[in-house]
C-alpha cells in the first residue's frame, strides 16, 4: 500500500484512507486480492465479494492468516 500523490485528488486519498482503515480492522481489500490473483494465480477462480470476504473470516479466526505467498 502506499501514500497517494497530493494532486492525485481528494477521490484517491479517501480509498487510501479507507483502505488502511480495513487493513487496520484485519479486512484485506477485495479488489488488491483479486489483482493479486489475476497476477500470480490465473488459474484460480476470483471469488464473488462474499466469498472473499467469508474466507477471510474464517482464516482471521481460525489462526491460519490465510496467506498464499
Amino acid at each position: 500500500m502506499t501514500t497517494p500523490n497530493a494532486q492525485a485528488g481528494p477521490r484517491s486519498l479517501w480509498k487510501w484512507a479507507v483502505q488502511t482503515a480495513r487493513l487496520c480492522c484485519g479486512v484485506p481489500d477485495y479488489d488488491v486480492y483479486v489483482k493479486h490473483l489475476r497476477e500470480h494465480h490465473p488459474e484460480r477462480k476470483i471469488p464473488s465479494y462474499g466469498e472473499f470476504f467469508r474466507e477471510r473470516q474464517e482464516a482471521r479466526y481460525r489462526g491460519t492468516g490465510g496467506r498464499c505467498c
